[in-house]
């Protein structure tokens, strides 16, 4: 859905973009374009929706009747979740799917919950808090699948060769949760991405990331015909198999709204219909401005997942196009990553000469892959970063603009607007306040 207030052109009206815990306050013209989708509405009861969705599948019989079908309770049980970088609602589902295991005699012993980290770090226990709350981790194992641990997979196939956690491929009964939203890479999250790369060996990403498959043009949101990123995630969770799939949708106050149990392939398919609708903004033409952000907590502490708030706006930028990107991030994200934009210090053009004739994957390099998107749209110096979480030296070499000047993130960020509203009249302007949360489609 697009928004422009038709009133006087010296007007002015308020967007408040998500940064951090919170939303950050901004005044634009009121001729601005506020860029974002119709939003979902909460579910009136979180567990019950939960609790309404194993009963009624899609695609499955309901889970009681599946774990009825085995003749005894499976002897172990493995429930995939979201690391903290997705806002998933974690307590209710995991909360309706142990009533279900115990119902069938499962106990919770016999239950672990793994932390489908993927590449990013492990989870801290105040992250695990935040994320299942207190008397879940009291009540079942957790762990978190360790990408580079190889003693902790096993190899599931040869030709490629890919090993996945141990733990999870051994679960005589495999569920996997997650949230699905749009993804900048493999059309959507959530479903199969629960296996693949949520519980892969450091090979497999990285070859699932490589250069071939991050540069073809269908490696992005809302795509999933051909795109090599999905095919690949959807091939590997096959090999493992999955027993029964719990996937979520959010509104955009991170409340739960939708819930998709079931087959993983149909009740993904199902939730990313949904979230299309939810999520999309059609833009008909280049903007002058874009304002957006890194998507808010938790996805904007780091500048490597900030990075998807600058290649989700792409259907808003021409060539001649500012990007201004707010971001609370305090880290550049792993070791890897930001040796990585340390080395190249915004020479993104050697980098990727360097990665196309390189088979050599190194950890990460596939989002600088992805941000040289938009480099090549619209240049360096007009990529913005207002940041105050990082030395501003250091983001003079992360392929970006600080925006630099007196005052705070708020302070600055307003200022370049007013200032570019002032000395450009009639500039087309918009604002996209979920940041990468917004799923933008040219019109």
């Amino acid at each position: 859905m697009k928004a422009s207030d038709k009133a006087k052109p010296d007007a002015a009206k308020p967007v408040e973009l998500r940064y951090h815990t919170g939303r950050l306050p901004l005044s634009v013209p009121a001729s601005a374009d506020v860029l974002c989708g119709p939003g979902s509405k909460p579910a009136p009861d979180a567990l019950a929706a939960v609790r309404a969705a194993l009963a009624k599948p899609i695609g499955s019989p309901p889970l009681a009747e599946l774990l009825r079908r085995r003749g005894k309770p499976p002897a172990s049980v493995a429930i995939t979740i979201s690391d903290i970088t997705r806002p998933v609602p974690n307590e209710p589902v995991v909360t309706a799917l142990l009533e279900s295991l115990n119902a069938a005699g499962v106990p919770d012993s016999a239950v672990v919950v793994i932390i489908a980290t993927g590449m990013h770090r492990p989870s801290t226990p105040e992250e695990r808090r935040i994320m299942l709350g207190e008397a879940l981790l009291r009540r079942v194992e957790v762990i978190d699948h360790v990408s580079d641990d190889t003693a902790s997979h096993v190899p599931i196939s040869e030709n490629p060769p890919v090993s996945v956690n141990a733990r999870f491929v051994r679960a005589a009964f495999k569920i996997v949760t997650g949230l699905i939203e749009p993804h900048f890479m493999a059309g959507y999250s959530g479903g199969r991405k629960g296996v693949c790369p949520g519980l892969v060996d450091l090979r497999t990403v990285q070859r699932f990331h490589g250069y071939k498959t991050m540069a073809d043009p269908r490696s992005t949101e809302g795509v999933m015909a051909g795109n090599p990123c999905h095919e690949e995630a959807v091939r590997v969770a096959g090999l493992v198999g999955v027993d029964f799939l719990v996937n979520v949708t959010i509104t955009h106050d991170r409340k739960l709204s939708g819930v998709y149990a079931g087959d993983m392939a149909a009740a993904h398919a199902q939730g990313c219909r949904e979230v299309e609708h939810a999520t999309g903004a059609v833009v008909d033409h280049d903007y002058d401005l874009v304002v957006t952000c890194g998507g808010g907590y938790p996805l904007d502490q780091s500048f490597y997942q900030t990075g998807k708030g600058m290649v989700t706006a792409m259907p808003a930028l021409g060539p001649e196009s500012t990007l201004l990107i707010v971001s609370a991030c305090t880290e550049v994200g792993s070791p890897e990553f930001k040796g990585l934009l340390l080395k190249y210090e915004n020479d993104w053009r050697r980098f990727l000469v360097d990665a196309k004739a390189d088979p050599n994957v190194i950890k990460d390099q596939w989002q600088y892959q992805m941000m040289s998107r938009v480099l090549e749209r619209v240049g360096l110096e007009r990529i913005l970063l207002v940041n105050d979480g990082l030395d501003r030296d250091l983001q003079r070499k992360l392929s970006v603009t600080p925006l630099t000047g007196e005052g705070d993130v708020a302070t600055r960020t307003q200022r370049f607007i007013d200032e570019f509203a002032a000395s450009r009249p009639g500039a087309r302007i918009a604002v996209i306040p979920e940041g990468p949360y917004t799923m933008l489609r040219r019109g």
